[in-house]
């Protein structure tokens, strides 16, 4: 099982995003897909119970140390969404079980500056400091036209002690579709498919990780 924990400092910033579209991923690609939701908010868990009978199921189990306890023995990719501004204790139980930790960062200076301080503070972790937690950063919601989003990512490819690995742009497309349990992997349409290939990079790491 490939258990992957995605958490940031920042409310907003895209979390439960990543989460429902790699878990619309592995469930297209045939994994058995489940999502470990800690955020109060559920809202991972909840567009899992969405997911409409016509595409792949993903398991969703409410967080903590239940959801990851309920897991199945077969679950070939688990994706755990995070509260915002989890501190290193209520991380714990997660980072102990997650083989790669993904950081969602939008492109402002606020989130920027508060987001640097929380990779300082998980670069202590030992770990992640002792290399054996791979950790990558995923620019969120970008309008890559714009030079405020490539300065941001600029900097933070610049500033940060983890490597940048994926670009995602601003699309209302994740909000359409998550409110339906789907998934841009859902679909196979023109326009879908040029969403997807901002994925690539990400799905790669996350592949070297598995």
């Amino acid at each position: 099982m490939l258990t992957v924990l995605v958490a940031s400092s920042k409310g907003g910033c895209g979390k439960s995003t990543l989460v429902t579209q790699l878990a619309s991923y592995g469930a297209q690609k045939g994994w058995r897909t489940a999502i470990v939701d800690g955020d109060r908010q559920g809202s991972s868990y909840r567009w899992a119970m969405r997911r409409p009978e016509q595409v792949p199921g993903v398991l969703g189990l409410e967080g903590g140390r239940r959801g990851l306890q309920k897991l199945p023995p077969d679950t070939e990719l688990a994706l755990i969404d995070t509260p915002a501004g989890a501190h290193e204790r209520e991380l714990e139980p997660y980072l102990d079980a997650a083989d790669a930790l993904l950081v969602p960062v939008l492109p402002s200076m606020f989130d920027l500056d508060a987001t640097l301080d929380f990779l300082q503070h998980l670069g202590g972790i030992e770990r992640i400091r002792r290399g054996k937690l791979p950790v990558a950063l995923v620019a969120n919601r970008l309008k890559p036209w714009t030079h405020a989003s490539q300065d941001a990512v600029a900097q933070l490819a610049e500033s940060a002690p983890f490597p940048v690995v994926a670009q995602l742009r601003d699309s209302q497309a994740y909000v359409l579709l998550g409110a339906l349990g789907k998934g841009i992997f859902d679909y196979a349409s023109e326009q879908v498919r040029s969403h997807q290939q901002d994925w690539t990079p990400l799905l790669r790491w996350i592949r070297r990780q598995r």
